[in-house]
């Protein structure tokens, strides 16, 4: 069984190995960039990216009736009948399926071995091709192939889909050879949730209620015309000041959530003299079980609308209608049955109207997060023993304490629960109550937007310091 294990172990690292030299490479810069250039790089995938979100698909001569990745939309930075169909999704799921395996340990690398390292990176970029293919021709063919002029375009849509997403895999792969800062899939979630915000905040479109979609000419538009209390809690989910003033509130909220951490001291067991801490954050398990949930509930939605269309498209069957209820002149969400009560109001007026609902999406949504945030802990590999190896892998260890896994899992298991719990139902609250109140940007937007701002933040601290005091830098860098 044994040498079984390790023949279907060789035998992966051959494959990859193989495979890797035919997969398009970014090579890596071959002088440190400063950090202006750095800007710039990212500047230039940012602007290639968002040119992409504005191009049509060719050949497709109408939209869709339904916007199958509405509820992806934010996560996944796409823009719905242009080259950026599919967004990131591929590379986020490719992501987290190498993640999962990582971190279950199915796959058995040695990360402090640099070749271990590369040969990850190579099967996570070939998995992630494939799920691009997977996913370019599924949808393709399934949701556009009926809205092409001649049946011949299903190809060329399926291409467009597929080279789009290899695009974006490059540019990924260019903002995290070095080029630029951090990586391009925040770098594009950060964009899109932003300009979401901004345009909420800003648009001067004409709205259906006769002014500015955007809250600030709005505004302007009621001061002028002496009714401004239209402008503060608008119809139709339109932006309002009700909603800009609950917009800052959660932004200050998840800024100060994202400082509380539980700082444990450790000290180098190389290098004499070196001290730091070792912080687990109240968010341990960052935004991924707000994702991981949200994509669960949507999908519910997606199967329910799906079924209710096949066999209760008129709402006459009893038994279906406990699980699902649509309108039939507007079926994009769910108006009763279990379904109706998983999803959001989306607007403070709709919330009011119907208390019940706004309750119990809240309950639903932070006991789902917080399921999530337990069963990532155990599977993303950041478990008090995965967390407890990692640290004697980087040769620190806690003073006080004994260098072995058992000792140092036993500190970490006093905090790490306790937090991923504690983590979890306040970000599914925050997520939850978000997306009742349907700020700008969305609920999970706006997390996700915070989060990378602040890895962003910390990014540009070391890189400062790597400018200002290099020899601490590669003290850090070595730790």
């Amino acid at each position: 069984m044994k040498k079984s294990v390790q023949s279907s172990e060789s035998t992966f690292r051959r494959v990859i190995k193989r495979v890797s030299t035919y997969i398009p490479q970014v090579e890596k810069p071959k002088k440190k960039l400063t950090l202006t250039e750095k800007f710039v790089w990212c500047g230039i995938a940012l602007l290639i990216y968002l040119i992409m979100g504005q191009v049509p698909l060719y050949g497709v001569t109408d939209d869709p009736a339904f916007d199958f990745l509405a509820f992806a939309r934010v996560i996944f930075a796409a823009q719905q009948g242009t080259l950026l169909e599919l967004g990131i999704g591929p590379i986020v799921t490719a992501g987290l399926l190498m993640q999962l395996l990582k971190g279950s340990e199915l796959i058995k690398l040695n990360f402090k071995n640099p070749d271990d390292r590369a040969l990850f990176t190579s099967a996570t970029k070939l998995v992630t091709i494939i799920v691009i293919v997977a996913e370019g021709t599924l949808y393709g063919s399934s949701v556009y192939g009926g809205l092409v002029a001649q049946p011949e375009f299903v190809a060329i849509v399926i291409a467009q889909l597929i080279g789009a997403s290899l695009i974006v895999m490059l540019l990924d792969e260019l903002v995290q050879k070095g080029w630029g800062l951090g990586s391009g899939i925040s770098l594009f979630i950060m964009a899109g949730v932003a300009q979401g915000i901004w345009w909420a905040v800003f648009s001067p479109i004409p709205a259906p209620d006769g002014g500015s979609v955007g809250i600030v000419p709005f505004m302007v538009q009621s001061a002028m015309a002496g009714d401004f209390q239209e402008a503060l809690f608008r119809s139709g989910q339109l932006p309002s000041v009700f909603g800009l003033i609950v917009t800052g509130l959660i932004l200050a909220a998840l800024v100060y959530v994202q400082g509380i951490h539980i700082d444990i001291p450790i000290v180098s067991t190389k290098y004499r003299g070196f001290k730091a801490v070792y912080p687990i954050k109240l968010l341990y398990t960052s935004n991924i079980p707000v994702i991981l949930a949200s994509a669960l509930l949507a999908n519910a939605v997606f199967i329910g609308q799906m079924m209710w269309a096949n066999y209760n498209p008129q709402n006459s069957n009893p038994a279906f209608n406990y699980v699902a209820q649509y309108d039939p002149e507007n079926p994009q969400s769910p108006t009763g049955g279990l379904l109706y009560y998983t999803t959001p109001p989306r607007s403070f007026e709709a919330a009011a109207q119907d208390p019940v609902r706004a309750v119990a999406y809240v309950l639903f949504l932070t006991t789902i997060v917080t399921i999530f945030a337990k069963l990532w802990v155990e599977l993303g590999g950041l478990s008090p023993k995965a967390a407890a190896k990692n640290l004697l892998d980087a040769d620190v260890q806690v003073p006080g304490f004994r260098r072995s896994e058992g000792s140092v899992e036993a500190l970490l298991n006093r905090y790490i629960p306790s937090v991923t719990i504690i983590g979890g139902i306040t970000i599914g609250l925050l997520a939850s109550i978000s997306d009742v109140l349907n700020v700008f940007g969305s609920g999970i937007g706006i997390l996700l937007m915070v989060d990378i701002l602040v890895n962003y933040y910390n990014l540009l601290v070391r890189e400062q310091v790597d400018v200002h005091m290099p020899k601490l830098a590669a003290l850090l860098g070595r730790k």
